[in-house]
């Protein structure tokens, strides 16, 4: 601002008593209106304690041999010094592979597999569970109880569930086992989804379900939303206004959980699912439910029809399908659990 007022006074008064009326320095005005000068950067001349050619080349053998070239170059130098050996620093041999482009992870490491992402399709009940297990906070710090809980994904009904003490692959083995026999599972017909805790990848939990005939899928790693109705489930239950801080005995949490689960399976109306109870739809009411909804609607429109103004009522749709996953193919790019 104060060059560009300099700038107009200049021709009329001069450059220095503009600077002086603006009080700034005249020497500046004048370095700012110079060019920039750019000179070429010198080369910088090989210090005299360099490396020479052939002792760079000797220390690249050395890190591209056979037994060197998976190691970094810091075990290198270390394994070279306790031999008796000693080419050049540790800095210098990342500043040479630096030069060849060859400064990346060079240790031998173990690759992971790559896991697929699951893809499951549920039409009607029992086709496809899910299970997980939440934490829930005991009487003092670092108390909990184990909630273990299986949620048929279609109908959105929690098929079988028991608090514990103690996160157990026995305990997760006895409950899938009595929710499959109190929902006459046939072979073949059914598959359980579940992330990789330690409960769920068990022995106990893969011989069950091999004996059953029952296949099973779990999450990627770090991958939370592949689990999505179970994660839903458990926030539906902690997000209750009578859900307390803490639980003060384990008959607490038990009693708790027995009034949830009769609400949640009975009462609560889930939008995943035309606003239905989970349990109209895991027993086969629910047409009879939308039946009767789409009368009672018919009912309020035939009685005041201009209140509706787009179209005649309609109660929500059915479920058709519940995806985990549901394949691009199909959903796009969205990949939601309804």
């Amino acid at each position: 601002m104060i060059e560009a007022t300099v700038a107009e006074l200049s021709p009329l008064v001069g450059t220095r008593f503009a600077c002086r009326a603006l009080g700034c320095a005249p020497a500046t005005i004048y370095r700012r209106r110079q060019p920039p000068l750019r000179q070429a950067p010198r080369p910088r001349p090989a210090p005299t304690r360099a490396l020479s050619p052939l002792e760079r080349d000797l220390v690249l053998t050395e890190l591209h041999s056979e037994r060197f070239v998976d190691s970094s170059p810091a075990a290198v130098w270390a394994t070279l010094l306790d031999e008796g050996r000693y080419l050049c620093s540790e800095r210098t041999m990342y500043r040479l592979l630096a030069g060849h482009g060859e400064l990346r992870e060079r240790r031998d490491q173990l690759g992971h597999p790559v896991y697929a992402r699951p893809e499951l399709l549920a039409r009607r009940p029992n086709e496809v569970w899910s299970w997980d297990i939440t934490k829930l906070k005991g009487p003092a710090t670092w108390t909990y109880y184990h909630l273990y809980a299986i949620l048929d994904v279609f109908s959105r009904y929690i098929v079988g569930w028991t608090v514990q003490q103690r996160e157990s692959a026995e305990l997760a083995r006895a409950l899938i086992g009595q929710a499959t026999a109190q929902q006459e599972i046939t072979p073949g017909t059914l598959t359980v989804h579940a992330d990789r805790g330690s409960s769920m990848t068990s022995k106990p939990v893969a011989f069950l379900l091999a004996d059953l005939g029952v296949a099973k899928t779990h999450n990627r790693p770090h991958t939370s939303n592949d689990n999505p109705y179970s994660e839903a489930q458990f926030k539906t239950l902690k997000y209750r206004p009578t859900f307390p801080a803490r639980f003060a005995s384990i008959e607490q949490a038990r009693a708790f959980c027995v009034q949830f689960f009769a609400w949640y399976n009975h009462e609560h109306r889930h939008s995943g699912i035309g606003l239905m109870a989970p349990a109209a739809v895991h027993y086969g009411h629910a047409k009879e439910i939308h039946d009767e909804r789409s009368r009672v609607l018919a009912a309020a429109y035939a009685r005041t029809p201009e209140r509706f103004v787009a179209r005649p009522p309609q109660p929500p749709a059915l479920p058709t399908a519940a995806w985990i996953n549901k394949p691009d193919a199909e959903l796009g790019s969205e990949e939601v659990a309804h």
